[in-house]
């Protein structure tokens, strides 16, 4: 739940009530052990008006900050409405939980390496990377990058290396444009 708190709902607040109505809504949710996907509006009301003494104009502000944002979805339920986390569409895709579940923590000069990474290769070939490095239980960021540097330079096609496929074999420059020139 943190590292969904982190990467997902902090990075997508833009107001400190709007955080404080999330992390109630998580704590209410933590609360019920797992049992509720969703809090009712009322419950969270009198939580927050509790301990932290925001009004409602602000909870209901903050909560309609909270859906445009995509963190959370309204629902409507028997009593009024809810309100339930949204998941991130692909929480194994960040290439930071990658790292720290396939490698190890996370210091801030692989963080900028990592960020470099995610803009100059496909999600699918870090994910492809990571999974082959882990493979060879060679778990370093360098082993992972060397993959992916190799994959932009010779090419990777469908999982294939440029390299290894046909038309790069040792027959290329027979059937190539001047192949009628090579005599075998």
């Amino acid at each position: 739940m943190i590292d969904i708190f982190s990467t997902h709902i902090v990075p997508r607040t833009q107001d400190i009530n709007e955080l404080k109505a999330m992390l109630y809504i998580l704590y209410l949710l933590d609360k019920k052990n797992g049992t509720a996907s969703s809090i009712r509006y009322e419950e969270l009301s009198s939580c927050i008006a509790g301990m932290t003494g925001m009004s409602e104009e602000e909870l209901h502000r903050s909560l309609e900050m909270a859906v445009d944002h995509g963190i959370v979805k309204r629902i409507k339920v028997e009593s009024g409405e809810a309100f339930a986390p949204v998941p991130p569409l692909n929480p194994r895709g960040n290439i930071f939980n990658l790292y720290e579940q396939n490698i190890g923590m996370l210091t801030p000069m692989v963080a900028e390496e990592l960020k470099e990474a995610e803009k100059r290769y496909p999600e699918s070939w870090i994910a492809q990377a990571f999974k082959e490095s882990v493979a060879l239980n060679k778990r370093s960021w360098r082993y992972i990058s060397r993959i992916l540097e190799r994959w932009a330079s010779e090419g990777k096609e469908n999982g294939t290396h440029r390299k290894d496929s046909k038309e790069n074999g040792p027959d290329k420059y027979v059937r190539g444009k001047y192949g009628h020139l090579i005599r075998r």
